[in-house]
């Protein structure tokens, strides 16, 4: 098996992409069960896990169906699992080298085992990296397909199951999930890769190359995440695809994985941050950093592995001190910091409203000056005891590979919808603006 720094130059694989389409979608056993029901989208829970602030997503793979708990990943390139502990299932085929799989896999070369067959453990199969990227640990794992149920949505309710049968995901050994919360048996990625959830779930059911998440600040009541276009309803009655405004997505030119291939682009998702503003004023930043350079450094991307925003330390200084003069005129006391967080205040004249603690507005421009990412006090403020509350971002050092990450605090409670074909994120104010979060989605099944 190739080491964690494997380089290979990838060939053409797009003839071959076709024909996986095609075994994907056309089998009529798509939909177990169902006759020839076919799902206008596909929808599952996302739970906050209180200890390690991860977000944990509910799948049924394999046969028969487990019910299974993966860490979410915004940018991971597929689903892995851990196949060395209890993996049991009739419907398990390894992906063979040189199948039209393997090369949609990323064809990383085949890996032999020399134990005894079972899962993740079979000669002359298709081998990739899957990767732990809350530890930042890649090994070499085996390509695998088995079948994937998830539930249909009409919108407003969960609906009839709908399967997968042959999803195409990674096989990793249990060491792998070292780091991820109490479990959790592996990583679901969400990114632009072709064996990604979102990418194999719209060629499955032929819809719409979208996906969305809304990810809950509870970690009692779970959010949501759909597959397949909106209609996107929350409790009561409140329709938040209305509120999306929308900004292009761009691809990093370099790879931002643990192992890639020489040329090979980022899976993950960077939008144009062209300036911050704290309270309307414009903060003094130096904007190279915030395009991507040759290399693939620098700009912005959105992450669910990152409990909170993470800037390049230029940035964050700048944005601080702009936030700490503006919470000094709203007669906000400065306290000392809390870990990981520098920059905390007094809770005693923050008062509390609908949008979150009443604090300076953090907004995030976009490719306009009318099209702007508001961060108000419900997505920048946390609670670290009744007395003191802190800005929910932390300094990410200099030089880091990415200057500005996005991470889940500032996620939750909006609707974030990613469009794969027009490379377009349309994205919501806090939905606690509308009255209801996105713990309000309704699981109730229809079927």
């Amino acid at each position: 098996m190739a080491s964690a720094n494997f380089k290979l130059v990838i060939s053409s694989i797009y003839p071959l992409v076709a024909v996986l389409l095609l075994l994907l979608s056309g089998d009529p056993t798509t939909c177990a069960a169902q006759g020839s029901f076919r799902p206008h989208a596909l929808v599952v829970p996302v739970t906050k896990d209180a200890s390690t602030l991860q977000y944990v997503a509910k799948v049924n793979q394999r046969t028969p169906s487990v019910s299974l708990n993966v860490v979410l990943d915004l940018g991971g390139r597929f689903l892995w699992v851990d196949c060395d502990k209890d993996y049991v299932s009739s419907t398990y085929r390894p992906v063979r080298c040189r199948s039209a799989q393997c090369s949609l896999a990323g064809n990383n070369g085949c890996g032999n085992c020399t134990g005894a067959p079972k899962p993740g453990c079979n000669t002359d199969t298709c081998a990739l990296f899957p990767e732990n990227t809350i530890t930042h640990t890649s090994t070499g794992g085996e390509v695998a397909q088995d079948a994937l149920t998830l539930s249909s949505t009409d919108g407003s309710n969960s609906g009839p199951s709908a399967t997968v049968p042959q999803f195409i995901f990674g096989c990793g050994p249990t060491f792998l999930l070292e780091g991820l919360a109490s479990g959790t048996v592996g990583m679901a990625g969400l990114g632009r890769a072709r064996i990604g959830l979102p990418s194999q779930l719209s060629a499955a059911f032929s819809f719409h190359k979208k996906f969305a998440i809304c990810l809950s600040s509870s970690t009692r009541a779970s959010g949501v995440a759909f597959f397949g276009d909106g209609p996107y309803n929350f409790l009561p009655n409140i329709e938040a695809a209305g509120f999306l405004r929308y900004t292009p997505l761009f691809i990093n030119p370099v790879s931002t994985a643990g192992v890639s291939s020489q040329g090979e682009p980022s899976d993950e998702y960077f939008i144009g941050v062209k300036s911050i503003k704290v309270n309307d004023k414009t903060v003094p930043l130096n904007a190279t950093l915030l395009t991507i350079d040759s290399r693939g450094n620098g700009g912005t991307k959105i992450s669910t592995v990152n409990p909170y925003t993470v800037l390049e330390t230029s940035i964050y200084k700048a944005v601080t001190e702009a936030f700490i003069s503006e919470a000094a005129a709203g007669n906000i006391s400065r306290v000392a910091g809390v870990a990981p967080f520098e920059v905390c205040f007094s809770s005693k004249n923050v008062f509390s409203t609908r949008l979150g603690p009443s604090v300076p507005q953090i907004d995030l421009v976009l490719q306009s000056q009318s099209v702007v990412w508001s961060i108000t006090g419900s997505n920048s403020m946390v609670y670290v005891n009744d007395n003191v509350l802190c800005l929910g971002f932390v300094n990410g050092g200099v030089n880091p590979r990415t200057s500005i990450v996005i991470g889940g605090y500032q996620l939750e409670d909006l609707l974030l919808q990613f469009d794969l074909a027009t490379s377009r994120l349309g994205f919501t104010f806090t939905l606690l603006g509308s009255r209801t979060t996105c713990a309000n989605f309704n699981f109730t099944s229809t079927a």
